[in-house]
């Protein structure tokens, strides 16, 4: 039997990446960076392979915000 996580498809866009990471970092400045590593870690300790990487897309998003890389209305660019 699979589980709820398993069969669910994530509907967080591009656009909300952005915008999460531009709260956390409003929120929480640089310590954003530090939880995006803690809840990347903790995830893959979980075996939850998916959502570490959604975490290591927002960790990189973060950087982005914080370098000064991106602005929070920018045009967004998948890399």
């Amino acid at each position: 039997m699979q589980s709820i996580a398993a069969t669910r498809r994530s509907r967080i866009t591009p656009a909300d990446i952005r915008q999460i990471a531009f709260t956390l970092v409003d929120r929480h400045g640089a310590r954003a960076l530090g939880y995006a590593c803690e809840a990347i870690a903790e995830m893959e300790d979980k075996g939850e392979a998916e959502s570490a990487a959604a975490w290591r897309a927002l960790k990189s998003e973060i950087e982005d915000a914080l370098s000064g890389r991106i602005a929070p209305a920018g045009p967004i660019r998948l890399h």
